[in-house]
């Protein structure tokens, strides 16, 4: 894709993450990139690539997800696409808003503060049937609040990473992360420059290590400073995570078409 394009544009999208490998495209897996790009190749009657702000693992949802695109000439009805788009994307995935950007400006390098969620919840609840991880018992959210603070401490998360992927570093700036009951369970907040492969799905089942007494609080820091995934709790399960929101400066989205 060419760089520095005079018709760019932000795709804002959400989806629900169940049907869907993720949302980056790949070989013999459906994901959402995949049929956002054919529906626009459908409306455009060319292919359109995208580029994402980031990607999110099989059965992660979103309820905010950019991407830009670029094309050859200016869209003249912006409501109308957004309009075509849903009426072609399936029910799981829809697009939110669409908006003119600078030619430069870009959906994953542009964004300064990305935040994800992660919901568990207590008894069975076919509502809440892949949206939320189901906990059999109750841990010490006090403890694991406590523990969650740590993390604003540093800076080097290898140790919640996913191994072998290719990144250049694994140093992240969390902004905060902390705990929040709801009526029926409780919600995990977190918020960071960036995040790593695998990363909140590590921090959840690491936290909860510590509620359910298997570690300690001051664990936390010997955890982190191992830099060692197997150190680490395990990964929860997919389907509890939203990816909520992503920000950008705002001289990147205030030119709306």
């Amino acid at each position: 894709m060419v760089t520095g394009h005079p018709n760019r544009y932000f795709l804002e999208l959400a989806y629900d993450g169940k049907p869907y490998h993720g949302w980056q495209i790949q070989q013999n897996a459906l994901s959402v990139q995949e049929l956002l790009h054919k529906a626009l190749e459908t409306i455009f009657r060319f292919p359109v690539e995208t580029v994402g702000c980031g990607r999110t693992d099989t059965g992660v949802h979103a309820r905010q997800l950019y991407a830009h695109m670029d094309l050859p000439s200016p869209i003249t009805d912006p409501e109308k696409l957004q309009h075509q788009l849903n009426s072609i994307l399936p029910p799981s995935i829809a697009i939110r808003e669409i908006y003119a950007v600078s030619a430069d400006a870009h959906a994953r390098f542009d964004a300064i503060r990305r935040s994800y969620e992660y919901h568990v919840h207590f008894g069975k609840d076919p509502f809440k049937d892949g949206f939320s991880w189901q906990l059999r018992e109750k841990p010490d959210w006090e403890k694991m609040n406590e523990s969650a603070k740590i993390l604003l401490e540093y800076r080097d998360f290898s140790c919640f990473s996913k191994s072998n992927t290719q990144v250049f570093t694994n140093n992240c700036t969390i902004f905060e992360a902390y705990w929040e009951p709801t009526e029926t369970g409780q919600v995990f907040h977190i918020s960071a420059d960036r995040f790593l492969r695998n990363m909140v799905r590590a921090i959840v089942g690491t936290l909860l290590e510590v509620g359910y007494g298997k570690l300690q609080t001051e664990d936390m820091h010997k955890v982190i400073a191992s830099k060692d995934r197997s150190v680490a709790g395990a990964s929860v399960p997919a389907h509890g995570l939203y990816l909520t929101k992503v920000i950008y400066p705002d001289t990147i989205l205030s030119i709306k078409p």
